[in-house]
This record gives C-alpha cells, structure tokens and sequence, in this order.
C-alpha cells in the first residue's frame, strides 16, 4: 500500500518530503539512491486556504505535522509583506534538524525559549520549538501551551488577524481545535489518517463531519486532508 507523505518544499521540477520511518514501507523508501525511479501518486486531496484579511498565520505542526507547516511558511514569504507567520513546532522525540538559538523575537513567549528551526530563521520567519523532553530552549509543554500564551499577549483587534493552521497527531488536533475556540479563531486541520487508495474509492479514511445536513463520513484523501475544525467530529 502506499504511504501518505506531506510535501514540505516543492519547486517545478522537484519535492521535498521529511518523514520518519516505523515501519516496512518507509524503511524501504530510505534504501532508495539517487537516480531510482518511485512511483507516487498526488498532490491529492484539498489543500489549505489562505484568507488576505487575516494576514497573522500561527502555523502549529507536531512531529511528521512539521513539513505542512514548513511549506505554508515558504508559500507566504514568496509574497513579501503580505503575510506575518508565527510557526510553533513540537516533538517528543529529537527534532529532524539541529536546533539554533533564535534572533527573531516573538512577543509574549519568554526569552528563554528560543529554540528555533534553522531553515525558518533563514527565511525570516519566527519559529519556537516546544517538547516534554527537556531539549534546551523549547518550552516545556505542549504547543497549545504556547499557543495560548502567545494569543493572550495579543489584543482583540489584533487577534482579528490571526488563523490557526494546523498538522499533527489527532490528539493535538483536537486540543488545537478547542484552543481556536476558546479564542473564537477560524482554524484550518490537516487531518492524519491511513489510505489504501488515495482516490476515495475504499472509503478507509473517512472522519465524522458536520455539514449544513448533518454528520456525514468524509474520506480524508479527497475530501480532506484539511477540514475546518469546527467541523470536525472528534
């Protein structure tokens, strides 16, 4: 079967995909060598939807939720003032790059946590690191933890211009979706499920969605992956 793999940078002729390998499949994907063929199927699905009159994206990526995050944040600085992305990233195992101190500030997160990835802060954009392992820099807690003490420092009318995008495991999904809430934020999921078919024909990876009709089963792969929060049944 094939692996569903997010794209984290993409350009005309190449992708870039982070992944971490668990089982058969990925581990055979890591004995490719330059020059070998694979066979891939995509982009599928729906992607995630930038909206022009809430330019202050919080980009909130846990583990393999990390990659969708980096490509929102190299889609947004192509457009040069009109976007302002803050991206938190956490990781219960060692982060897939070398953590760097970082020199641009983000306001209402303590110094201490300074922990950034090196690739954003070569682009420009702020980035804060956060895990339960006691790496240096991170925060200490859980993204949603940060998140919210970021959103707090902030007034309503400058809460006005901020969407919450968001990949990881479900759990994390779910804690970002109450936090949007909580803060009446429109907030935008890419949901991590099995595919068989990748074509919506199985119907292997449906999810409970609230329409304008009622709960309907959603197949993650051609409906999604990315859904509004508040519709998701979790």
């Amino acid at each position: 079967m094939r692996r569903p793999l997010s794209i984290m940078r993409a350009a005309d002729d190449w992708i870039e995909v982070l992944y971490k390998v668990v089982g058969e499949g990925l581990h055979l994907f890591t004995r490719k060598q330059p020059g070998d063929f694979v066979n891939l199927l995509g982009p599928i699905g729906q992607p995630f939807q930038f909206h022009r009159e809430r330019p202050d994206a919080l980009l909130i990526g846990g583990g393999v939720g990390i990659p969708p995050m980096v490509f929102i944040a190299d889609e947004m600085r192509r457009e040069a003032g009109s976007w302002r992305p803050l991206a938190i990233l956490g990781s219960e195992i060692p982060f897939p790059f070398e953590p760097q101190a970082s020199s641009l500030p983000v306001a209402g997160v303590d110094d201490a946590v300074c922990s950034t990835m090196p690739l954003l802060e070569a682009w420009g954009i702020p980035a804060r690191l956060t895990s339960l392992q006691g790496y240096e820099g991170c925060h200490d807690g859980y993204v949603t933890d940060l998140a919210d003490q970021w959103l707090q420092h902030l007034d309503d009318g400058e809460r006005s211009g901020v969407e919450i995008f968001a990949c990881g495991p479900t759990p994390m999904l779910r804690a970002v979706a109450e936090l949007a809430a909580r803060y009446d934020l429109p907030c935008q999921v890419s949901l991590e499920e099995f595919m068989a078919c990748a074509v919506g024909g199985c119907a292997g990876c449906v999810v409970k969605i609230e329409t304008p009709d009622g709960p309907q089963m959603k197949r993650v792969c051609v409906d999604g992956p990315v859904f509004d929060a508040s519709t998701v049944v979790w």
